[in-house]
């Protein structure tokens, strides 16, 4: 469990399956989210490895004054992706991803907390940058990003970018 003020990142449930069904099948929140709309089985399939820690990637769910509000998850950057990036092999690059799925709430600064809240908790994993790839129509989030210190480094193809952060 990550606690700072209002804001809680705690590790995702099995209980949490309907709150990632009914995110992700807005059509607002899947607009910037790389998803297509989920039923609750596929939701299982995809995420449940996760939850029982069968995943390279380890999810959470955001809490604001006690309600969840939204998504986010960290992992190892995969030699795949060190490659496609322009990376180095040795470097011990993590990924994150995350949206609020709450529309009510976006545009508040609650993304920038979030995002600084694990970028605090997964620097002690020895790490030398974080990545994220972000749709470049994604103005909200790129604003956002960018308060949180990432920088676009590189354009992966006509809708996505590639942005990261330096641990300096």
């Amino acid at each position: 469990m990550i606690i700072k003020g209002e804001m809680l990142l705690r590790r995702m449930t099995n209980k949490d399956y309907y709150l990632m069904v009914k995110w992700l099948n807005d059509p607002n929140v899947l607009e910037f989210y790389e998803e297509t709309p989920l039923c609750l089985d596929d939701v299982i399939i995809k995420f449940g490895p996760r939850v029982e820690g069968k995943h390279y990637v380890t999810p959470f769910i955001v809490e604001y004054i006690n309600e969840p509000i939204g998504y986010m998850q960290y992992y190892k950057i995969t030699n795949t992706d060190n490659n496609l990036y322009g990376y180095s092999q040795v470097e011990n690059i993590f990924g994150i991803d995350q949206f609020i799925g709450e529309q009510y709430l976006w545009g508040r600064g609650l993304g920038k907390s979030m995002i600084v809240m694990m970028l605090d908790y997964i620097c002690k994993k020895n790490i030398s940058r974080v990545v994220l790839e972000v749709k470049s129509s994604n103005y909200r989030a790129i604003h956002c990003y960018k308060k949180c210190g990432f920088k676009k480094v590189k354009t992966l193809d006509n809708e996505l970018s590639l942005m990261e952060w330096n641990k300096q």
